[in-house]
C-alpha cells in the first residue's frame, strides 16, 4: 500500500513545501486540501496554482492522488444552493484532472441530528451524487464519501447505504475508523461488516479518549471544537486505535491502495508533534504494521504448503 500525506497536517506550508516535507519524511503520495483561503490547499477553480503543484509533485517524486474539498451543501433543499454547492465539487474534478488525482473526498451534505426532513435532504444528496458520478467516471476519479460527523453519512452504515443508492463504480466510501470510533459508531469489524465491499479511499489517524462516556458533540462539519472535544489526537502509533486490525480487514478485502495520513494539526497543534517529526512517526508505524502482515501471510502460506 502506499502511504500519502495529507495537507490538513500543514497549516502553514504551501502545497509545493507541502509536498517537499512529505518527501523529506519518506511518504510516497499527498492528498491535497481544495478550499480557498488554506495556506497548504488548491483553491477553488486556480487551474495554474493547481498545475504549479502538479510540477512540483512531479520533481519531488510525491504524486498528488486525492483532493479533498469541504462543500457541504449537496444535500440542500433550496436548489440554487445545492447547485452552487454540485458546480464546486465539478470544478474539483476538473482540477484532479489536472493534479493527476484518481479520488476526492465528499462530504455527505451538512446534517445535524436535530435538523427536519431527512428524507428531502436524503433525496437531494443521493441526486447531487448521481449528477456528480458520470463527470468523475468520464475524469477517472473516484468521489469517496466519508464516513464523517455533521453529514448524512456519520456512520459506516449510512454510508454504504448511500454508495448503493447512487450505484455508480464512481462513488465509493471513504473508510475512517477514528471519525467512526470518537463518534460511539461502529467498530472495526462491524464498519468492514455493512461497508467492507465499498471501501475506496481510507484515512488514517489516531487518538485516545479523555473520556469514553461522554456523549460525541460536534456543532460543526469540518472539526470538533476545543470545548466539545473527548478526545486528544495523537500521532498514529501513540493512541488507541486497533490499526492492525483495520489494516488485516483491508488486506482480507483485497484493499492494497493509498493509506492517507489525515494528520489533524490544522485542528488540534497542542496534541501532535510537528508535522515532519509526526508524518515520518506515523508512516513507520504503519510500514511496521503492513510488513508484520506480509510476514503473517508468507508464513501462513507456507505452512499450508508443507
Amino acid at each position: 500500500m502506499k502511504i500519502a500525506g495529507h495537507t490538513l497536517g500543514t497549516p502553514h506550508h504551501t502545497v509545493p513545501e507541502a509536498l517537499q516535507l512529505f518527501a523529506r519524511a519518506g511518504l510516497d503520495a499527498a492528498e491535497v486540501i481544495y478550499q480557498n483561503d488554506y495556506t497548504s490547499g488548491l483553491p477553488i477553480g486556480d487551474a495554474a496554482t493547481a498545475a504549479e503543484a502538479a510540477r512540483v509533485a512531479d520533481g519531488e517524486g510525491i504524486p498528488i492522488i486525492g483532493l479533498t474539498p469541504y462543500t457541504t451543501a449537496i444535500n440542500a433543499t433550496d436548489e440554487h444552493v445545492r447547485k452552487a454547492a454540485v458546480d464546486e465539487l465539478r470544478s474539483a474534478i476538473d482540477t484532479a484532472h489536472i493534479v493527476g488525482a484518481t479520488r476526492i473526498r465528499v462530504y455527505s451534505g451538512a446534517w445535524q441530528p436535530d435538523q427536519h426532513d431527512h428524507a428531502a435532504h436524503w433525496a437531494q444528496l443521493v441526486r447531487s451524487f448521481r449528477e456528480l458520478s458520470g463527470p468523475a467516471a468520464d475524469a477517472r476519479v473516484v468521489l469517496c464519501a466519508e464516513n464523517h460527523f455533521g453529514t448524512m453519512t456519520q456512520t459506516a452504515r449510512d454510508t454504504a447505504k448511500l454508495v448503493r443508492a447512487v450505484n455508480s463504480p464512481a462513488v465509493r466510501v471513504l473508510y475512517d475508523q477514528a471519525n467512526l470510533t470518537f463518534t460511539h459508531d461502529e467498530d472495526v469489524d462491524d464498519a468492514f461488516a455493512v461497508q467492507g465491499d465499498l471501501i475506496g479511499h481510507v484515512h488514517v489517524k489516531d487518538l485516545i479518549f479523555k473520556d469514553p462516556n461522554a456523549p460525541f458533540v460536534a456543532s460543526e462539519t469540518a472539526r470538533v471544537h476545543a470545548e466539545e472535544r473527548a478526545v486528544i489526537s495523537r500521532v498514529v502509533g501513540d493512541g488507541s486505535l486497533d490499526w492492525p486490525r483495520a489494516l488485516r480487514r483491508l488486506r482480507e478485502i483485497g484493499y492494497n491502495d493509498v493509506l492517507s495520513l489525515e494528520y489533524e494539526y490544522r485542528w488540534h497543534p497542542q496534541d501532535l508533534d510537528d508535522p515532519e517529526i509526526g508524518f515520518r512517526r506515523g508512516a513507520e508505524h504503519l510500514r511496521a504494521l503492513l510488513s508484520q502482515l506480509e510476514l503473517n501471510a508468507n508464513n501462513k502460506d507456507a505452512e499450508v504448503i508443507s
